[in-house]
This record gives structure tokens, C-alpha cells and sequence, in this order.
């Protein structure tokens, strides 16, 4: 299977730049299945549900989340009525939405997506690890799915190089997202788990992870409230990741990353 992977898309820049180019890397890498964070894409916090419709025509299969979900008051109630739009699957049960779902491709073949939060500078919710072992044990790879995702959003490299060990082996991809900057470390774990501690974002890089530099700069160097927040809107780059599993086993063949457009080095796979 080919599955595409996109870090969090920020602001207007960054959907543009998703929605022109999605159509084409979906026929170029001849893609199965294609998901995208966009915790980031409504001005830089949270998402709406035009914006999701966009995505999803744009050629997104599901889109995943992390702690800016619920920035937009809107997303709530449709949340519950669309399964292919993601939240945190750590929030406690009674939380609107869902945190993983199982998703099939036309040829019958079926991609699990699961979407969780970390702890380490992060809200404290509950224990993302016990929480990603129950849903791969009620749908393991090979049996209950033919691929399983797992977007890992976090702040702490080591927190994320945790879980990817821990899954090696169980999962297809694990690929972190929240910090907005593309690791350099994709790689097949010893096991045959595709990983990247981050996948980066789909924004202007011109900036501060994706907002204009100003206010920002302002709030470090005087410690002082200063101008809202906003998002960069110069040219974007996109970033990702792309994995290809073996079928009969639902493990990586290879990871690469993708990145096009913006500020960037581009990144292809070979």
C-alpha cells in the first residue's frame, strides 16, 4: 500500500498549498490513502467544516488532529457526525468525536488511523500509551487492518522516539506532529514500523512554526501581551511523508519524506 502523510497544515497559505498540490502527488505516487493534520488550518487555530470538505476534496481520505481541535466552537457538532475528522483519542470518553477509525480503500483493503496527544508540555490527559495498545489490540495489523497509522501529536522528540519503538513491529507508520519543523530522521525501525519524530507543516516557513514573526519575537523579548497571533501567508511549503508497506504484512518497505514548494529543500521519493 502507498500512504501519504501530511504534517499540520497552518493558515490560509498552508491549505492553498495542500489543495493545489494533492490531486497531483495522489497520481504521481500513485497513492492508496492520504491523511492530513489540520489542527492549524482555520487562521492558525483549530479547523471548520468547510475546511474539511475542501480537504476531503482535495483527495484527503481522513484528517487528524491534536490540542487546537476544539478552537473553533463549529467543529464540535460535526465532529460527532463525521467519522473521517479525527480528535485525540486520549481525551477522556465522554469527549465529543472519535480518536481512531478504520477506513476501506476500494480495493477492500482497510487503513486504521489512530490520533494521539503526548504529555510532556502538553495537556495532561490520559495515558497515550495505553490508549494506542488498546485500539491496535482490537484491530491488529494483518488481521483487523491492512495498514495502521498513527499520528503522535507532541512536543518531546523522546516521548515520540518512545512510542515508535514501542509499536515496531504492530503498526505501519508512526509520525509525530505539533512542533511544525520536519525531522531528519525517517526510517524503517528494526522491526518494520515506518517512523518520523515529526513530519513538519504545510505553511509558510518564513515565520515562527507558521505565524508572522512580530508578535512572537515581541512575546520573548519583552514577556509582555502583544498582537494576536496570526498566520504567515507567504509561499508554503508542504511537508510529509510517504510509506509503502509490503501487503502481506502491513510493514514498511520504505519511508521518504515529502517536501515542495516554500522556503524549504525539496524532497522527493526516489
Amino acid at each position: 500500500m502507498r500512504v501519504l502523510f501530511l504534517g499540520d497544515v497552518v493558515g490560509r497559505s498552508g491549505r492553498e498549498k495542500v489543495f493545489q498540490s494533492l490531486p497531483d502527488l495522489r497520481r504521481r505516487l500513485a497513492l492508496d490513502f492520504v491523511a492530513v493534520n489540520i489542527e492549524n488550518a482555520a487562521g492558525g487555530f483549530g479547523v471548520t467544516e468547510s475546511i474539511c470538505t475542501d480537504m476531503f476534496d482535495a483527495g484527503a481520505d481522513v484528517l487528524t488532529s491534536g490540542n487546537h481541535i476544539w478552537d473553533k466552537r463549529e467543529i464540535i457538532a460535526y465532529i460527532d457526525n463525521e467519522p473521517r475528522l479525527l480528535r485525540p483519542l486520549n481525551y477522556p470518553a465522554d469527549t465529543p468525536g472519535r480518536g481512531a477509525s478504520l477506513h476501506e480503500i476500494g480495493d477492500g483493503r482497510r487503513v486504521l488511523v489512530v490520533n494521539v496527544m503526548l504529555r510532556l508540555f502538553m495537556d495532561a490527559l490520559d495515558d497515550p500509551f495505553a490508549a494506542v495498545e488498546r485500539e491496535i489490540a482490537d484491530m491488529p495489523l494483518g488481521y483487523g487492518a491492512d495498514f495502521i497509522l498513527v499520528d503522535m501529536h507532541g512536543e518531546a522528540s523522546s516521548e515520540k522516539m518512545a512510542m515508535g519503538h514501542l509499536l515496531d513491529g504492530r503498526v505501519s507508520l508512526v509520525v509525530g506532529t505539533h512542533t511544525h519543523v520536519p525531522t531528519a530522521d525517517h526510517a524503517v525501525l528494526a522491526h518494520g514500523t515506518a517512523y518520523q519524530t515529526d513530519a513538519g507543516m504545510c505553511g509558510d516557513y518564513d515565520s515562527v512554526i507558521g505565524m508572522k514573526k512580530d508578535a512572537p519575537i515581541d512575546r520573548f523579548t519583552r514577556k509582555m501581551p502583544s498582537a494576536r497571533l496570526e498566520p504567515a501567508d507567504g509561499d508554503a511549503t508542504l511537508c510529509g511523508v510517504f510509506v509503502e508497506t509490503d501487503d502481506a504484512s502491513g510493514l514498511a518497505r520504505r519511508i521518504a519524506p515529502v517536501r515542495l514548494g516554500g522556503q524549504l529543500s525539496p524532497a522527493w521519493p526516489e
